[in-house]
């Protein structure tokens, strides 16, 4: 995985976009629309931060080879089958992230980009 490319969109799409929360669920909840009805009691949106706050953590733990990041993965994705997030589901706020840097980054992203992106992505559905 290329860390390097992965803490470049973090860094640069961050330049964009000082909270991408807001499209990063928008874009969850095109993905799948009855995700939005798992967050109806989050109404200041601090559970939704905390979640992201979690997702950003675990791309950056992965990307320094972190093995603490992958124990949180793994039981974070077992936690959510108990709101009814299926297992292959359970991805997609880290697909939603990558779309929504894509589409902040435009031009910019590459395919050496995009290819990191993909093996990150492919490094996360692995962690069972």
């Amino acid at each position: 995985m290329d860390a390097g490319l992965i803490l470049d969109t973090l860094e640069r799409a961050s330049e964009r976009c000082a909270d991408p929360a807001p499209l990063i669920y928008r874009r969850l909840f095109e993905l799948r629309p009855e995700f939005e009805s798992l967050f109806v009691m989050d109404t200041d949106g601090g559970v939704r931060g905390s979640m992201l706050t979690t997702c950003f953590n675990a791309i950056l733990g992965l990307v320094e080879e972190s093995d603490t990041q992958r124990v949180i993965i793994s039981s974070s994705r077992f936690a959510h089958d108990g709101y009814g997030v299926a297992q292959r589901d359970f991805d997609l706020m880290f697909v939603a992230i990558r779309d929504t840097f894509r589409d902040l980054l435009g031009a910019e992203w590459t395919p050496e980009t995009d290819a990191a992106w993909t093996h990150l992505l492919a490094a996360i559905a692995a962690i069972d």
